[in-house]
């Protein structure tokens, strides 16, 4: 007998299911998917939406953007990692509005009535007031966005073989990158091995000396959040694989090829500095999700100045217990410093499971413990080979650092195929110096105003439905 499908109505598989209480989760991200699985199989009934049919692994996207691995490396597929959860449905798609006297979250064109809402829908790429520059420096935020970064440096290099000018090489063998953080420094020191080793064995014409990363950051040491002793590890190991560093630099102007900064001279004078590159890329600034600012509107709550919601110590804001804020798009200052937790994949997956396991003991009357932070500490991959790591203390930089940081990423991947396939293309680039994806696809900037989300082919205009947005009764 075949198995029973629902369809439009959306109503739960087993009828049991629809005395349980709802829970709509909307983003697919860290803290999103942690709390669907703790909800799985549980007496709830739990809705996951997102624009994408897959939880991407955002620190390993700088792979991606060099060409160590592949796209389907570093994402699963939503349906895959909830396919025995008879309890979860995916549903594509982005959420444009909110109801919070009704209850609604509104998405292509319906209404979805939740008992708890839990916003999870994570944060994008601020220019700080300068979108025009977009364009010119692609951010590393989602995939289209890694894999156009590799299309304009593979690119360039496939121009540069061709080019008798010298001067017109050397740009097109240039790189920068703006931001001096986690992302900055691994996005940096991947795309310069990738650089002179392509330069070195797979072109006959160009002079791997010639091919130069800059990062660039306005403070005066990279890593900012570590220790000052592995900033200067870093810094070091940067240096040590042909990355040039420029501290203290402030973007004024960016264009096509060009971009303009001031810094401080040994004078003590602002000088202008004019750099020229072929490739151009943006991991400086961070902003929260649109629906922070939208559930602001709708509740009257606060946010912060990069639009992070202020939520209270269980994650709810104020009059709207149903409703949870985890993730990038949360400010949480219930720490014992009282510092909002930072931006990072660990304080997202202990907030989704937190609020999970909250939820849950609510509905068994009893009470959670507080929310308690464990801080697990932070890394990042400097070059091939070399990390650093701040574990709680404990220090690392170098070969022991990035054996570190394999065993951490490998053990967040949700996917065991994805962590065998990390494994291999890892370990085949140590030891054949190859990139396992370097292919040069899609057309120049047909990602970069990339708009995601659930595509529906156009209704014969006799049967076009009309009138207002559709309640679903879930």
């Amino acid at each position: 007998m075949a198995k029973e499908r629902f369809f439009l109505e959306l109503e739960p598989a087993e009828a049991a299911m629809k005395a349980w209480p709802h829970v709509v989760i909307v983003g697919g991200g860290f803290a999103g998917i942690k709390a669907a699985h703790r909800l799985a199989n549980r007496p709830v009934r739990v809705t996951l939406i997102d624009k994408r049919n897959f939880n991407l692994f955002q620190p390993l996207l700088y792979q991606v953007a060099s060409g160590l691995v592949s796209e389907a490396d570093v994402a699963t597929p939503l349906r895959e990692q909830f396919e025995r959860a008879r309890n979860v449905q995916i549903l594509l798609g982005e959420v444009v509005d909110l109801d919070t006297d009704k209850r609604e979250v509104v998405f292509n064109d319906r209404r979805l009535r939740y008992d708890t809402l839990i916003l999870a829908s994570g944060s994008g790429s601020s220019y700080f007031g300068h979108e025009e520059w977009r364009e010119s420096a692609p951010p590393m935020k989602i995939l289209e966005h890694a894999r156009e970064i590799r299309r304009r440096v593979l690119s360039a290099l496939e121009e540069a073989e061709q080019t008798p000018d010298p001067e017109r090489r050397r740009y097109l063998q240039s790189v920068v990158v703006i931001g001096g953080g986690p992302s900055g420094c691994e996005l940096a020191g991947s795309l310069s091995p990738l650089m002179r080793n392509s330069a070195e064995r797979d072109f006959r014409q160009l002079d791997p000396a010639m091919c130069q990363v800059t990062l660039v950051d306005p403070g005066d040491r990279l890593l900012k959040a570590m220790h000052p002793s592995l900033s200067a590890a870093a810094a070091q190991s940067l240096e040590k694989a042909g990355v040039r560093l420029l501290l203290g630099g402030r973007v004024q102007r960016i264009e096509p090829g060009r971009l303009v900064l001031t810094r401080k001279a040994d004078d003590g004078s602002s000088e202008e500095v004019v750099m020229e590159a072929a490739t151009v890329c943006w991991t400086a600034g961070v902003r929260a999700s649109h629906l922070g600012g939208l559930l602001a509107e709708r509740t009257g709550c606060s946010t912060d100045r990069g639009g992070r919601v202020i939520v209270e110590s269980d994650f709810s804001i104020p009059g709207h217990p149903e409703i949870r804020v985890v993730g990038d798009l949360c400010s949480y200052s219930h720490t014992a410093d009282g510092k909002p937790l930072p931006g990072m994949a660990g304080p997202a997956v202990q907030m989704g499971g937190w609020v999970a396991l909250d939820l849950l003991a609510r509905l068994e009357g009893r009470t959670q413990a507080p929310f308690r932070w464990t801080d697990l500490g932070s890394m990042a991959v400097i070059s091939p080979l070399s990390a650093v790591a701040d574990l709680r203390g404990w220090r690392v930089s170098g070969f022991l650092g990035w054996l570190l940081w394999g065993v951490a990423h490998l053990g967040f991947m949700p996917d065991n195929e994805n962590r065998l396939s990390l494994l291999v293309k890892w370990l085949w680039s140590i030891g054949t110096q190859q990139r396992a994806s370097l292919l040069i696809t899609g057309a120049p900037n047909q990602h970069m105003a990339v708009d995601v989300g659930l595509e529906r082919a156009p209704l014969p205009v006799e049967a076009d439905p009309a009138g207002a947005p559709e309640t679903i009764t879930a």
